[in-house]
């Protein structure tokens, strides 16, 4: 199996792309890494830090870079041969199986959807985001691919997270909730509202609407909403763990007594972190496109490299797509 990793892409590359590649290239022997990006530069950079480059990992030259601050018309108009570009080539010329990238995510949607487009029966792409909660995972979906929606993407984003859920999560019986301002059916506006009797008349195991809370709760195992909402819950997320784990750290230093305690308490505080910390679930997944394509955060490490090249290698093995296309076919799509 071959994976293309964006090695320009992100706020620390192209050395965590080269960490995170090189340690799952010696994990799982079953891979062949491409890193998509300025070759000279990167072997550099790894006889600089005396980082080995395994054999089963080989480059690709991409002399462009997408910024974080490019539009994704200026990546596909001006910036043709960035890394992003190139490594969706790799994929549509069969040349990789799937594209792990930590870069410009509107660059990555574009440079994907033109070069790989949608599956059959999906209008609109979406990416799709594990999130821990007290008794496992549930999956929020849009997180940004689209920030408007249209019902029928609503009902896209439905069949492909309850396919996410039940192939990679192990999930059965997916229950499938609306992210709303409230509980009740008349809740929030003419469109949600709509969406909500779409989803009703459904196949699917839909719970009805449901609450920013929830997400954090078990409620249901796929939340559905638009880009823009799914956006900003994310990046609300973050900013919460963020300043949870800073104010923790503040009150366990404030007296002796604390500090002793969180001695013994350490082991715990590891596991909620790594239960917390994105970076473990390899970042995001973009569904509806004909290909596979790994989305992590701007600031993602090597850990996280590392883990999106799991999640990647998962997404292939399964063959998310082919029974994306099995759903739509037997239960149509709108």
């Amino acid at each position: 199996m071959k994976i293309a990793i964006d090695a320009m892409g992100g706020d620390y590359t192209p050395l965590v792309a080269l960490q995170g590649g090189c340690e799952a290239a010696r994990v799982f022997p079953d891979l062949e890494l491409i890193l998509v990006g300025q070759e000279a530069l990167i072997r550099n950079l790894a006889e600089k830090k005396k980082i080995q480059i395994p054999k089963s990992v080989s480059f690709c030259e991409a002399e462009d870079v997408v910024e974080m601050k490019d539009s994704p018309v200026t990546a596909l108009r001006k910036k043709k041969q960035s890394s992003i570009m190139v490594a969706a080539d790799l994929v549509k010329n069969n040349e990789a199986h799937a594209v792990v990238t930590a870069g410009n995510t509107g660059a990555a949607v574009a440079a994907t959807v033109l070069k790989w487009r949608l599956l059959p029966g999906i209008s609109r792409p979406g990416i799709a985001l594990p999130v821990a909660h007290h008794n496992g995972i549930s999956v929020l979906m849009d997180v940004g691919a689209n920030v408007e929606a249209k019902p029928s993407h609503f009902y896209n984003y439905a069949i492909m997270g309850k396919i996410y859920a039940e192939s990679v999560l192990k999930m059965s019986d997916v229950r499938i909730g609306l992210l709303n301002v409230g509980e009740e059916e008349g809740k929030g506006s003419s469109e949600i509202k709509e969406i909500f009797n779409l989803f009703k008349k459904s196949y699917f195991n839909f719970i009805g609407n449901v609450e920013g809370r929830d997400i954090f709760n078990g409620k249901c195992d796929v939340i559905i909403c638009d880009g823009f909402v799914g956006n900003i819950v994310l990046k609300v997320i973050e900013g919460v763990a963020g300043a949870l784990f800073q104010l923790t750290k503040n009150e366990i230093n404030k007296t002796f007594l604390s500090k002793l305690g969180a001695i013994f308490c350490l082991p715990a505080f590891k596991r909620l972190k790594r239960k917390v910390d994105q970076s473990e679930y390899g970042g995001a997944i973009l569904l509806g496109v004909n290909g596979v394509c790994i989305i992590g955060h701007g600031s993602s490490d090597n850990r996280a490299v590392f883990n999106a090249i799991r999640v990647a290698r998962e997404f292939v093995m399964h063959d998310i797509n082919r029974k994306i296309c099995k759903e739509i076919e037997t239960n149509g799509s709108l």
